[in-house]
């Protein structure tokens, strides 16, 4: 078997699941944000201590395996397919930094989830609130924004790898 086309077909593999996993993180994502919405419904006297320690052990570790799978797979690729776009290599820069913004805020919120979540009650329960609104106000802004500018950059990558010559296995 020819090494080089086994390279070929495992690299356009990864590309498609690349692609889905990219999906199926904004759904996870946008999943979280319904589930601190509810949170934030629920302050002060309705609390379900289980589902502010379930949001808080998922929040922080979703969104940064996002963000490293964005930064270190996605938009180098990205950049590749789009080099001469400065516009792009501009909104890829922009969602880089907002990345960080992101993850220090989802820190933030975990702590006080946790707290709360293990019983505790001597929180500004308003300021609670409106930090859980504006986290996943600004996170479902994030992601779509994402898919408004990046799902036709998404398929033109898809369409780059299926043009690949496919590999002939003997």
């Amino acid at each position: 078997m020819d090494h080089n086309a086994t390279r070929q077909a495992a690299r356009i593999r990864a590309g498609e699941r690349s692609i889905a996993w990219w999906k199926e993180a904004h759904r996870l994502q946008l999943a979280l944000c319904d589930d601190l919405e509810a949170i934030a419904d629920s302050l002060p006297s309705n609390i379900v201590n289980q589902d502010c320690l379930f949001a808080a052990k998922s929040l922080g570790r979703l969104i940064r395996d996002v963000h490293a799978y964005e930064e270190e797979t996605l938009f180098p690729a990205l950049r590749q397919v789009f080099q001469a776009s400065g516009e792009f290599t501009l909104a890829l820069d922009r969602l880089t930094f907002e990345h960080l913004a992101d993850e220090c805020y989802a820190d933030d919120i975990a702590e006080k989830l946790v707290y709360i979540g293990s019983g505790g009650r001597d929180v500004n329960m308003e300021a609670l609130g409106y930090m859980l609104r504006g986290f996943f106000d600004a996170l479902r802004r994030h992601i779509a924004f994402e898919r408004d500018h990046f799902s036709s950059a998404i398929d033109t990558l898809v369409g780059a790898v299926d043009r690949q010559p496919k590999p002939v296995l003997k």
